[in-house]
């Protein structure tokens, strides 16, 4: 092998190596600052979601695995929970959750987002916590008009519609964006299948107000 074969192999592999760890190390420099901040958005979303609250707390002992299969079984296969939240009052008592989620079928990849609901079922409200969707269409899902048809509903699932909602539980399609559209009302129906089957089947909010306590215990 000539002089200058090696002597550019051992460039390159110098080069990967610096590289290597100068991504390292910008990864470790920034983990924090990201992490912290993806915390911010996810408290300004419970607050926008649910405020009447005072505080969440993370609800301790819920089991992420059986609320996903719970899930699954009413057919959202690429919708998945993520967290829970309990939203609670200044006296500690609880008022209802908080659902953090995502789905895959958005037209860009994932979408996140957060959902409220009260302890008698109703949605407060919808927030985008983070989203990829075609600029002018699917990103319209992320806009107060789009987001509000979903406020203030106490129904078991959502269906969109491209001829005018004009029930409680029709959600008007974004146009030209069908797949994201479809996508949101699967995440939000999925949300809703879990507090359905799940949050609503363990006793946490009645009288004690501790997450993680099921109606058995």
């Amino acid at each position: 092998m000539k002089k200058e074969n090696i002597r550019a192999i051992v460039t390159l592999t110098l080069i990967t190596l610096i590289a290597g760890v100068l991504l390292g190390y910008i990864f470790e420099l920034t983990k924090e600052p990201i992490a912290a901040q993806e915390a911010l958005a996810k408290q300004e979303a419970c607050k926008s979601i649910f405020a009447a609250a005072d505080s969440f707390e993370p609800y301790e002992g819920f089991d992420t695995e059986k609320a996903n299969e719970a899930v699954a079984a009413h057919g959202f296969t690429q919708e998945y929970i993520d967290e829970v939240l309990i939203a609670k009052d200044s006296a500690g008592n609880p008022l209802g959750y908080v659902i953090n989620l995502h789905t895959m079928e958005g037209y860009g990849g994932e979408i996140d987002l957060s959902m409220g609901i009260t302890n008698e079922g109703v949605l407060n409200g919808i927030e985008i916590l983070s989203i990829g969707e075609t600029a002018g269409l699917g990103m319209k899902a992320d806009t107060p008009e789009f987001k509000a048809q979903f406020a203030g509903k106490n129904v078991t699932q959502f269906a969109y519609t491209k001829a005018g909602a004009n029930k409680e539980y029709e959600i008007d399609a974004l146009s030209g964006a069908t797949i994201t559209t479809n996508a949101m009302v699967n995440a939000v129906n999925a949300g809703l299948a879990c507090f359905s089957d799940v949050l609503q089947q363990n006793g946490t909010q009645a009288e004690n107000g501790e997450g993680g306590v099921t109606a058995d215990e």
